[in-house]
């Protein structure tokens, strides 16, 4: 099985920063990507931004690009997003998921996810 557990989310007032760490344990694969989502209540995850693994290869979303950065620490199996001048927007509960495969933007191909970590940018 494969745990996935997010950390680093909080309150910070808009034009800030935070960085959200995923810790991956468990079983690996071949080819595999880990990406970060993100959801408002009663709407449906949203990409946010995804790293291939193998060869860090990275795709982020129009609506975060130039403020948000995925990396990741293959020797500590973390992945990080780091995110510059926050927005209000930017508010949701953020997920570390992890797929099979190359970098996918809907979030039902992904098949682990964690439990979140809300993020709250106040104006």
């Amino acid at each position: 099985q494969v745990q996935l557990v997010e950390s680093g989310g909080g309150l910070v007032q808009a034009g800030g920063s935070l960085r959200l760490s995923c810790a991956a344990s468990g079983r690996t694969f071949s080819i595999w990507t880990m990406g970060w989502f993100r959801q408002a209540p009663g709407k449906g995850r949203e990409f946010v931004a995804g790293i291939r693994w193998s060869d860090g290869w990275t795709n982020v979303a129009d609506s975060v690009k130039g403020r948000f950065t995925i990396t990741r620490d293959n020797a500590e199996n973390k992945l990080y997003l780091q995110m510059n001048n926050l927005k209000p927007e930017d508010t949701d509960v953020y997920y570390c998921e992890k797929r099979l495969g190359t970098i996918h933007t809907d979030d039902r191909d992904y098949n682990y996810w964690g439990q979140g970590t809300q993020v709250t940018v106040s104006s």
